[in-house]
Order: C-alpha cells, then structure tokens, then sequence
C-alpha cells in the first residue's frame, strides 16, 4: 500500500461520514451547533487528510510489525465489548477496563495501567457528565454517584 491509496480510502471514508452524518438532526434544538456538527468536522479532518496523502502520494507504507495485526484485532474486539457494556457497567467501570485492557494489550504494566484506568474513568465522568453537563450512564455505581 501506499501513500496515495491511504489518501483514496480517507477521502472515500470521509465522503461517507458525510453522507451518513448529514441527516443527523436532533428532535429538539438544545444547543445552537447541534449534533449534525462533530461527525461533519471529523469528516472535515479525514477528507483534508486523505487530500494531502492523495496529492503528495507515492511513498511505500511498511507493514506492521510481527504481532502488531492479532492486537489491533483485539482492539476492535475490546472496543465491541466497550460499547455493549457500557450501559450496563456505566463510564466508570466501562472505561477503567476499557483502558486496563488497552494498555495490558500495547505492555503497559499492570500498576499504571489499572492507576490510569481509574483516574481516567472518575474524571472524565466528572468532567463530562457534572461539569459539562453530557449524560453518561452511571451503572453499576449509580447510587454511590
């Protein structure tokens, strides 16, 4: 693979985000951007990305280290589970695992990765669902919270 064909297929992924996020409409207006908004700058971002790829293009791309493709794999499996316990478990719990489990994956030790796992799991909960006022579910922990 190369350069150029990386660029192709972000562009072509960037061009769909934008045709399955354009509809993306809220039922009520609760913020003046709406949710229509990140999808189409995410799609931004990719597009103007691939672009550059596309036109600079050429380079031959290394491929990935022994192991590298069977974590990756694991990775899509963890987010999978990510995003079906996630209401049930609620953010804490849910991205305190999620995070264990990606750095035991990439070898991080065990220590940091369970210390990070739950800084990171309390205070984006607390970031996001006090301070900034996004719902997140609770879960497991919703009458301690």
């Amino acid at each position: 693979m190369t350069d150029r064909t990386l660029g192709i297929c972000a562009l072509l992924l960037a061009a769909f985000m934008t045709w399955a996020g354009w509809g993306i409409e809220a039922p009520f207006a609760y913020e003046p951007v709406g949710p229509r908004a990140f999808p189409m700058l995410i799609a931004l971002m990719i597009g103007l990305c691939g672009l550059r790829l596309a036109i600079k293009g050429g380079n031959p791309v290394e491929g990935n280290p022994p192991g590298a493709n069977s974590r990756i794999a694991l990775m899509v499996l963890g987010a999978a589970a990510y995003a079906f316990l996630f209401q049930w478990l609620g953010f804490i719990i849910a991205t305190a695992l999620m995070t264990v489990y990606v750095g035991r994956l990439f070898g991080g030790a065990w220590l940091k990765c369970v210390t990070g796992g739950v800084i990171m799991g309390v205070f984006f909960f607390f970031l996001f669902d006090r301070a900034l006022d996004v719902v997140l579910p609770a879960g497991l922990l919703g009458d301690l919270l």
